[in-house]
């Protein structure tokens, strides 16, 4: 497989690693990283964007959900705020947590700023410790 045609299949691999479906983009950024060793920052540029846009829609599914159905995670973000989806990256709670900030209304491009950042230093510190080894 081809850098363009890898890169376009980490793309699909981290959305759909950021929506509510199971799964996981790291070993997808990793295989891409040994393909193509010299290829560091399209592939970092390529999952965060992949990821972001998958919390995102998460956000926006949110923000369809009636104000009156109770949620999980949202007294971390009433307590936090918009930063605590810093920690959108995280398994099992990254997804809900994106979609909790959608149903509390969180300013989306807040929203949008916080997810970028917590799903892109999750990647760098994947590509760092890769380098590393």
């Amino acid at each position: 497989m081809d850098s363009p045609t890898s890169l376009a299949a980490l793309f699909l691999s981290s959305f759909l690693a950021a929506t509510l479906l199971p799964g996981g983009s790291e070993l997808a950024f990793l295989a891409f990283l040994r393909a193509f060793p010299s290829e560091g920052i399209p592939a970092l540029l390529v999952a965060t964007a992949g990821n972001t846009l998958g919390g995102f829609s998460s956000y926006w599914i949110g923000r369809l959900i009636p104000a009156r159905k109770e949620m999980k995670y949202v007294g971390l973000l009433q307590r936090r705020g918009s930063p605590a989806l810093l920690l959108s990256w995280l398994p099992v709670i990254g997804d809900p947590l994106c979609v909790a900030a959608g149903w509390l209304r969180i300013h989306a491009g807040l929203a949008l700023l916080f997810i970028t950042l917590g799903k892109c230093a999750r990647y760098a510190v994947l590509w760092a410790t890769w380098q590393a080894l």
